[in-house]
């Protein structure tokens, strides 16, 4: 989990990188940017890909890593823009977003597979998120910031179930899709290859 940090880090700061919600049917991607000191006394127990945890271990690293970071950013890229510029583009726009919204520069970034514009010097990793302290703490800050707006998103079109399924193409959620049709936040071109919608 530290030895991309452990490589980089005699170079200056390191920042890691990940998204979560590219694959939902609804709602926007987001993107975490975050530096992470890394001396040993500063370091949280427990951050690890946030996929492999569960919703209160990540609710309750969401808090340490904030408490604890040097700067972090993070962005949502809302459906519209999933829709205008694909989903890939999507995630690289939010990605380089949340990079340039830090508070401090970091001499390295680390990404989760994608590689963005920036004159930073970066290295991508594939399942970077299982392999890099600070890749698995931007995953916790993207999920957890996902999740937690798309619980809003609940509150406002309550008959999607956006709380349980968080938008992405479950069963219940293509049959409410069916039956609703699609609200203002669901990607139109997701859903296309899924559903037909009124």
């Amino acid at each position: 989990m530290f030895d991309y940090e452990n490589e980089y880090k005699k170079l200056g700061l390191v920042a890691g990188i990940d998204e979560a919600g590219r694959g939902p049917l609804a709602g926007p991607v987001c993107c975490a940017c975050v530096i992470m000191p890394l001396e040993k006394k500063d370091l949280i127990d427990g951050v690890d890909d946030s996929k492999k945890l569960s919703p209160k271990k990540r609710e309750e690293l969401f808090e340490k890593i904030i408490e604890k970071a040097i700067s972090f950013k993070i962005i949502l890229v809302d459906e519209k823009t999933i829709d205008k510029i694909n989903i890939l583009n999507a995630t690289k726009l939010g990605m380089k977003r949340a990079l340039e919204g830090l508070s401090v520069t970091p001499q390295t970034v680390l990404i989760d597979a994608v590689k963005i514009d920036t004159n930073i010097s970066q290295v991508n990793i594939i399942r970077g998120d299982s392999l890099s302290y600070n890749i698995a703490s931007a995953s916790i800050l993207a999920k957890v910031f996902r999740d937690r707006f798309m619980g809003e998103m609940a509150k406002k079109f309550p008959e999607y179930h956006f709380e349980k399924h968080k938008g992405y193409g479950t069963k219940e959620h293509i049959e409410l899709l069916k039956k609703f049709g699609k609200c203002d936040i669901h990607r139109d071109s997701f859903i296309k290859h899924f559903v037909k919608t009124n």
